[in-house]
């Protein structure tokens, strides 16, 4: 859900920073009462709403999406194409998924009669989906180029734009592709659904 009922306040105050090892790309995620944060020196963070450190991880490469926390897990992907399942409490892995280059694009997720599925994009020219509670793969479509953004989930679809100029629209329950839409120039954002219709962006400005 990016709708949020918070209230801000005519005059802005700095309560609190907290300092990483490089720059922070990705946008901060928060789920009961923690807050997550990726940052280009390979850690994902772990904060309390005061600012307090509570973990930090090490993947080893850099880190550009945002996390995604669902059900107390953190999915995060980096640069070297690793996407991680981490529990929010501890800090420990519970599972982790190779791809075959960078992720660039958050993860999200499919849910449906006890099944999830995490689907993430990368630069080896894939849509991944793999198993939300055991990181094991289900299936892999193939584009024509880099996926960049985050798939959205509409349904039982994924929609999600990539280099190759297409707006590809797949199953998620079995991987096979439903329509692929011309866009004509890269888009490297990432797709929004709303009342059955997809919001994209591109190179063009368009």
């Amino acid at each position: 859900d990016l709708v949020t009922k918070a209230e801000v306040p005519q005059t802005l105050n700095l309560l609190w920073s907290f300092k990483t090892g490089d720059n922070i790309k990705s946008s901060p995620v928060v789920y009961d009462d923690k807050i997550v944060v990726g940052s280009t020196d390979g850690f994902l963070y772990a904060l309390s709403m005061t600012g307090t450190l509570l973990w930090k991880f090490n993947t080893t490469n850099s880190i550009e999406a945002p996390a995604m926390i669902v059900d107390g897990i953190v999915y995060c992907g980096n640069l070297d194409g690793t996407l991680f399942a981490i529990d929010l409490n501890t800090g420990k892995v519970k599972w982790k998924y190779k791809a075959e280059n960078q992720i660039m694009g958050s993860p999200n997720l499919w849910q449906s009669g006890g099944k999830s599925y995490v689907v993430v994009g990368s630069y080896d020219y894939n849509l991944h989906c793999v198993d939300a509670q055991t990181g094991k793969l289900k299936w892999k479509y193939e584009t024509d180029n880099y996926v960049n953004g985050c798939a959205a989930i509409n349904d039982n679809y994924a929609i999600f734009g990539g280099c190759d100029g297409f707006m590809h629209v797949v199953n998620v329950e079995t991987g096979v592709l439903k329509e692929k839409i011309n866009v004509g120039t890269y888009v490297a954002s990432s797709a929004t659904v709303d009342n059955n219709k997809a919001y994209v962006g591109d190179y063009d400005g368009k």
